[in-house]
């Protein structure tokens, strides 16, 4: 695919609230059903996120989920945004993530962060104040893995035998790693094959990052996860579905996503959450003009995805709002960032 062509995709993180009753078994056979449409709605990417113990599902399988989605899919991008690194073994991480890649033609990408809800880490026997190494190191083993030499590997947190592991992937996996805080986002600028990014705040960040580490600008690679709802009427929608907005952010900051949970107040509104601007509402026209801007003045943006839905939501609740973004809105913003860019190098 053309390096200067964006994609857009869904994200998915399973969540299944007793709140809004339904069985696992439909809400999953119904999830790749959508997935299955919205790639032949022109949908090219498709992103998975993980966590472990959570009540209402959130996956704590996403690379079995993605198995599931390659084989209803043809040419669609799968990758996860993201996989909680430190809470696993590396090589299992390479072993699993190559497979898949061999199983989807290349398709697959493999996102990793370094995480934050101290009860995984407990269950899993790891440290939080240990995380980086965690990462860093579990990089570095997963590229030897695919790299097909066998070598040795003594680090802080892992040892590793001279033993080859296979199957090898045809398609090497891009690594990329997500992150929000400062540290964390030089850090996957200077190891990491591209940026997972939530909302769009922190993309300059991570460029003058890749400077400071010796990379250049034009090579940086953005994979932004957007919190916006594209809607016909978006107050309208608002009114639907803000309910279970203010469940997902909610449960965000109750596990630490954003700061100690002890010191980081939720909200009470879904109104709250526009009001801070945890989600924005777009109508077809604003959502062109702004992704129109953001992918006009930000050429290493290579995937915008939006999630499928929120947790609770009606799967063909969601839908409507993927027809929309599929038929109005991404042909016009493809439209629009072509003419810009050929304006700029004329």
């Amino acid at each position: 695919m053309d390096d200067q062509h964006c994609t857009f995709g869904l994200w998915y993180d399973f969540r299944n609230p007793a709140r809004w009753p339904r069985t696992f078994t439909d809400f999953y056979a119904q999830s790749l059903e959508q997935i299955a449409w919205a790639e032949s709605r022109g949908i090219e990417s498709v992103w998975l996120t993980e966590h472990h113990f959570m009540t209402d599902g959130y996956t704590p399988s996403p690379f079995v989920l993605a198995a599931a989605i390659g084989a209803r899919t043809e040419s669609m991008r799968i990758g996860t945004n993201l996989i909680v690194s430190p809470l696993h073994n590396p090589i299992r991480l390479a072993e699993d993530a190559a497979t898949l890649s061999l199983l989807t033609g290349g398709r697959f990408d493999l996102g990793v962060g370094q995480g934050y809800w101290q009860p995984e880490f407990a269950a899993f026997g790891r440290a939080l104040r240990n995380r980086p190494s965690l990462l860093e190191e579990g990089i570095d083993l997963i590229r030897r893995a695919w790299s097909g030499e066998p070598a040795e590997f003594h680090g802080k947190r892992f040892d590793f035998p001279a033993l080859p592991v296979t199957p090898q992937p045809e398609s090497i996996p891009r690594l990329l790693v997500g992150a929000m805080a400062e540290p964390a986002i030089e850090r996957a600028a200077r190891i990491a094959d591209g940026y997972l990014s939530t909302q769009n705040a922190h993309h300059e960040m991570y460029l003058d990052a890749l400077e400071r580490v010796g990379r250049s600008r034009d090579d940086g690679r953005i994979y932004a996860g957007q919190w916006a709802v594209v809607a016909d009427d978006p107050e309208r929608e608002w009114a639907r579905i803000g309910e279970h907005a203010l469940y997902q952010i909610n449960g965000y900051i109750e596990m630490g996503a954003f700061g100690p949970p002890e010191s980081t107040p939720t909200f009470a509104t879904p109104q709250d959450l526009l009001d801070a601007g945890a989600f924005t509402l777009w109508d077809v026209d604003t959502a062109v003009i702004e992704l129109t801007a953001l992918l006009a003045s930000r050429p290493q943006i290579k995937d915008v995805h939006f999630w499928a839905q929120l947790p609770g939501e009606p799967v063909d609740s969601g839908s409507a709002r993927i027809e929309l973004l599929t038929s109005k809105v991404i042909p016009q913003v493809r439209a629009a960032v072509a003419t810009a860019r050929q304006e700029v190098s004329a």
